[in-house]
């Protein structure tokens, strides 16, 4: 059965990355019908940080990429929480089994004489391990571990040779082992090493595809190692693109839209999020772009991940998050938007019908103010506006036709659209000219904008008789002025 696993680290909010592995891992395994599995990778103790637990809790929960197994949740190879399992002595005890077999060794070296190593490979020079401490004999090594001597565990890698892996992606990558450092396992604190513990996890917890970014493909020759000391089964990697801005740079923090959070606060629904992250750096088949979570996991097949970087693209992103608002419930929608138009109009407004106009127009909630400021007043605008070529809108003709409609809309009882729309079509035929040529100037005069959430008279039922005619009049004397 195929099983994945998401193990992060609780050092701050959950960066876009970090989400997509973590997507495409649950991806992988509900597509076979297989195991997602939840791990937390609290090792590096100095960057540990109050509170992130419950962003990774809360983001998984937030986006439905929720765990099979994990904390909480026991599938019986727990506690799936690193430091637990430390406590446990699980990595100290694999860590004296290398030990014994020749492939691991304490190393006692500070950090001054580490500073000062360097190996020159492929012409270039590199800080490597000299391997110094494999040499000392049992009686040293006793001798330093009972005088409290502080130390690591380091992997015994070969520097002849060359190790080959095979990544889903990326295909067979042969690296010679003269670059593999020794790796740390144990730290001096005693805890494990990120590369070490994840090692031991993911065969102890029987993990079969790993999936991760492509920036831990040159540690991967070493994980290998590890692996075949052990006489361990190898998992299938998976290695993902690097995710940048769209200047082409690695995305990081300072981008401002990094992190899951990031994109909440900006105003991105989840769902939006979820299916955009799911693009960056892997393609369905077709034009289609848009996909509930339950369709990605019917599509997604992971050797269409690409190999070259995704551009974290906003105004991609900008347009998918429409087209979710769009495809939204009234109702739902009504209620996210009513702060925004509570917020920005005055009252005596029909907020659910002015949602209902907004709706297929934004694709942020906070552009509703932008939408429906001109409700309030009519902004400074040039009449300028009033020469339109698709409507056939001259500033003359549009003086014209206000002049005209300012008389029939003060007698007209019933101010609904229908009745508006009725004589105003009307009046188009009696002076044959197109329906578009007389709502122009009136749209114009009500708003004050050449793009609104509604046609003319949908506003002039919105804002009422009494002020549709003072915006009308102020519209002629404006045209009358120039």
């Amino acid at each position: 059965m195929v099983k994945t696993r998401f193990a992060p680290s609780p050092t701050g909010r959950m960066h876009v990355g970090n989400l997509r592995t973590a997507l495409y891992s649950y991806l992988i395994a509900k597509h076979a019908d297989g195991t997602f599995m939840l791990r937390i990778e609290d090792t590096d103790q100095e960057r540990f940080m109050e509170g992130a637990l419950d962003i990774i809790y809360r983001t998984l929960a937030e986006t439905g990429l929720d765990p099979d197994e994990g904390p909480g949740r026991d599938g019986g190879v727990g506690p799936y929480v690193q430091s637990e399992r430390c406590e446990a002595g699980i990595y100290q005890k694999y860590a004296e089994q290398l030990i014994e077999q020749g492939d691991a060794y304490y190393c006692f070296c500070d950090k001054e004489r580490l500073a000062s190593l360097k190996r020159t490979v492929a012409g270039k020079e590199i800080s490597a391990y000299d391997k110094h401490c494999l040499h000392l004999s049992k009686e040293e090594i006793r001798e330093k571990l009972d005088a409290g001597v502080p130390h690591v565990i380091r992997f015994n890698m070969p520097l002849e040779g060359e190790t080959t892996f095979h990544d889903e992606i990326y295909g067979d990558i042969t690296v010679p082992n003269e670059e593999l450092d020794d790796l740390i396992l144990i730290k001096s604190d005693g805890y494990p090493t990120y590369n070490f513990a994840n090692v031991v996890d993911d065969h102890l917890m029987g993990i079969t595809h790993v999936v991760r970014g492509n920036e831990y493909l040159s540690s991967t020759p070493k994980y290998n190692r590890i692996y075949e000391a052990f006489g361990w089964e190898v998992p299938v990697y998976v290695h993902c693109p690097l995710i940048t801005n769209e200047e082409g740079q690695k995305l990081s923090k300072r981008s401002g839209h990094a992190s899951f959070e990031d994109l909440l606060d900006a105003g991105y629904l989840k769902d939006a999020v979820v299916n955009f992250v799911a693009l960056l750096g892997w393609s369905p088949a077709g034009e289609r772009e848009i996909y509930s979570l339950p369709e990605l996991v019917e599509i997604f097949d992971y050797t269409h991940i690409n190999k070259s970087p995704a551009a974290f693209d906003m105004t991609k992103l900008a347009w998918m998050n429409g087209e979710y608002l769009h495809a939204m419930d009234p109702d739902e929608f009504f209620r996210n938007a009513e702060p925004y138009l509570k917020a920005s109009l005055k009252d005596g407004f029909d907020l659910k019908k002015i949602a209902g106009m907004v709706q297929s127009r934004i694709q942020l909630y906070k552009e509703i103010p932008d939408q429906v400021d001109f409700l309030n007043a009519v902004p400074e605008y040039d009449v300028s506006m009033y020469t339109h070529k698709k409507s056939k809108s001259t500033a003359e003709s549009s003086l014209a036709i206000l002049k005209d409609t300012l008389p029939l809309l003060k007698d007209l009882e019933s101010f609904d659209n229908d009745s508006l729309f009725g004589l105003l079509s009307s009046y188009a035929a009696e002076k044959e000219y197109k329906v578009n040529t007389v709502m122009w100037p009136l749209r114009t005069a009500v708003s004050g904008k050449q793009a609104t959430p509604a046609g003319a008279t949908g506003i002039m039922e919105l804002l009422g008789k009494e002020e549709t005619l003072r915006r009308l009049q102020a519209a002629v004397d404006k045209l009358e002025g120039c």
